[in-house]
């Protein structure tokens, strides 16, 4: 996160072609395809009004319509996915005047010192956020998420709103891999960045989220304790802590608390987490013979 600060989101953005949308599974599509999901993609979000409580300016931000979207699944780290929409896309919001964003469950609760504070590090490095089309790219979205990061940073926010923060960054790199078109140039190197960028943002959510867990109170961001114990093992898992992802796991399945969904995610996480401990053993004798 070192480099949140050297650019409050340039101007000037590359960005390789991406599908707009979430969809179950990956596939390639003609344009025809991809302009009839853009879209479907548009006939599910609309402008939304929003007061920045920093600078006191009137702004709009595209946001997804409460309800329209269908579930079609989530990943094992709790990731949604939804059909013609990744509403991951549109949970930043951000004001295009003084730079202060945040996820939209904690844009509007801001302290007068917080405030202070994103008008004297934020508002003068700030340079403008990509005018956006119809939607919303990745690219526009991790931009801003970006932004929101060093606003939490700035501000001196809670473990659990920087972890989160984090976490969606990570998710939305996955999803712009899953959905970038098999025709972009460089396409496995640049597959190979986005899932770097994945892992680092998952391991910075990892990371803040477990720190969390010993110091703040629940819910934490809208989570129960066992589903935050679910949530930290399935990070754990992802960014390489195989023991400390089976320790997470068993607070989990040894809980009175957690539902009986929970409790399965927990087994079907574990089973993952012990097919790669057990590549991880067969490839240390392969290595030592």
């Amino acid at each position: 996160m070192s480099n949140l600060f050297s650019n409050l989101v340039s101007r000037k953005n590359t960005k390789p072609a991406e599908k707009p949308v979430s969809v179950s599974e990956k596939e390639d599509k003609t344009e025809t395809q991809q302009k009839k999901e853009q879209d479907a993609e548009k006939d599910f979000i609309f402008e939304k009004t929003f007061r920045c409580p920093v600078c006191d300016s009137q702004f709009k931000s595209k946001t997804v319509k409460t309800g329209r979207v269908k579930l079609l699944s989530t990943d094992l780290d709790l990731r949604p996915k939804y059909l013609f929409v990744d509403s991951l896309k549109y949970d930043a919001v951000g004001c295009p005047v003084c730079g202060y964003a945040a996820l939209s469950r904690y844009f509007e609760y801001l302290t007068s010192a917080q405030c202070k504070l994103i008008r004297e590090k934020i508002s003068p490095n700030f340079k403008g956020f990509e005018k956006e089309g119809d939607f919303i790219t990745y690219d526009e979205a991790i931009a801003k998420y970006k932004v929101a990061l060093a606003n939490t940073l700035v501000k001196r926010a809670k473990l659990s709103e920087i972890a989160y923060t984090c976490l969606k960054i990570g998710w939305l790199y996955r999803g712009k891999a899953e959905n970038l078109s098999t025709d972009t140039k460089d396409y496995n190197e640049v597959i190979k960045k986005l899932e770097e960028e994945e892992k680092e943002f998952l391991g910075n959510a990892y990371k803040e989220f477990t720190e969390a867990f010993s110091k703040e109170t629940f819910p934490i961001c809208g989570m129960d304790e066992d589903t935050i114990t679910y949530l930290i093992a399935a990070l754990a898992r992802q960014t390489g802590h195989l023991d400390d992802s089976m320790r997470w796991i068993s607070k989990v399945l040894t809980s009175k608390n957690a539902n009986d969904r929970t409790k399965e995610k927990a087994r079907d996480l574990k089973e993952c987490v012990m097919k790669e401990k057990k590549e991880q053993e067969e490839k240390k004798v392969e290595d030592n013979r």
